[in-house]
């Protein structure tokens, strides 16, 4: 009677075991098995592959940093981008303060690691780059320029000015801040504060960014800046048009392409063209509710990094495997 293949005898198992080992530990390649053991080099694979599906072979990784090594890179191929963080899954549920400081302690140990003098930073507000702000404790000294006005209504402690400050004060480089509001009332008012030396001079870095930390925002009360700062009317107006989210006070539909509203020449902000053009942009967007524009904004190609939480990005998930099921055929 033969053995059950799925039930191994122990001569397979021993000999699975040695392969595993030479593979795994000792770093031998599978060309090196397969000629130490007289078999291919696909069956030295296949090997590898069942005890692993059987439990001979478990592969753990023992993260340093609260990382869902999966979900991350699921994520980053979804969406073709560069590097995907995703937070893992609290014990216990979290409130919405203590996710925030989570995601912003990440991206502080991303920028201490990628950071170089040769950068040029851009922050765009949000309370999670805010968070990203305390945390960091040093930089290499470089530039760190502010990419949008000031919030109306914000703590002074809150408010984008002095998160640029607070990094500039870590790296010990220029500060390069926007003391002017996010919306202004008109066009010409606009332009006029734009041409204003200590703003235009801000403005003129917007070519030299490297990097760029940005918040994803939801066309929502409290989820977006822009959002909070207009009259409900002119929020309404900018909804039918199909806004679904907003980074660095510009606007995307929920497809991902920019979004073409009057708003666009009374904000004193980084342009979408300007944006794009930044090598690394760094986007900081979770919790499910903010799905749809974190979709939104990835699939615009602005965006190189995400960090994100485990609710967002199974959601994301989600999202993009509707969006690549096929459609019923009509009757």
């Amino acid at each position: 009677m033969s053995r059950n293949s799925s039930n191994p005898g122990l001569g397979e198992t021993v000999t699975a075991a040695a392969i595993a080992r030479r593979f795994y530990l000792q770093g031998h390649s599978k060309l090196e098995i397969a000629e130490e053991f007289g078999i291919s080099r696909f069956k030295v694979a296949r090997i590898l592959s069942t005890a692993q599906e059987r439990g001979l072979i478990r592969i753990e990784f023992d993260m340093p940093y609260p990382i869902d090594v999966p979900l991350s890179d699921e994520i980053r191929s979804v969406y073709g981008l560069r590097q995907v963080l995703v937070l893992n899954r609290a014990r216990t549920r979290e409130e919405r303060p203590e996710q925030r400081r989570r995601i912003g302690a990440l991206a502080a140990e991303l920028l201490s690691e990628i950071v170089t003098p040769d950068d040029v930073i851009g922050l765009s507000w949000a309370r999670s780059v805010n968070a990203m702000a305390e945390s960091i404790r040093s930089l290499p000294s470089c530039p760190i320029v502010q990419l949008c006005g000031v919030q109306a209504g914000m703590d002074m402690r809150d408010r984008s000015v002095e998160t640029v400050n607070r990094v500039a004060a870590a790296t010990g480089g220029q500060a390069y801040p926007i003391y002017g509001p996010l919306v202004l009332p008109d066009r010409r008012t606009a332009q006029i504060l734009r041409e204003q030396p200590g703003i235009a001079e801000t403005f003129a870095r917007f070519r030299q960014l490297t990097k760029a930390v940005v918040s994803i925002g939801a066309w929502q009360e409290g989820e977006s800046t822009v959002y909070d700062a207009l009259s409900p009317a002119e929020r309404e107006a900018i909804g039918r048009r199909g806004a679904t989210a907003e980074v660095a006070a510009r606007l995307f539909d929920a497809e991902g392409n920019a979004l073409s509203t009057g708003l666009a020449h009374h904000v004193l902000a980084i342009t979408q063209e300007e944006l794009r053009r930044v090598p690394e942009v760094i986007a900081l967007g979770y919790t499910e509710p903010k799905a749809a524009a974190i979709d939104a904004v990835l699939r615009s190609g602005i965006v190189t990094t995400l960090i994100t939480d485990a609710e967002a990005a199974e959601a994301l998930l989600e999202r993009s495997t509707k969006r690549a099921a096929p459609t019923p055929p009509q009757d």
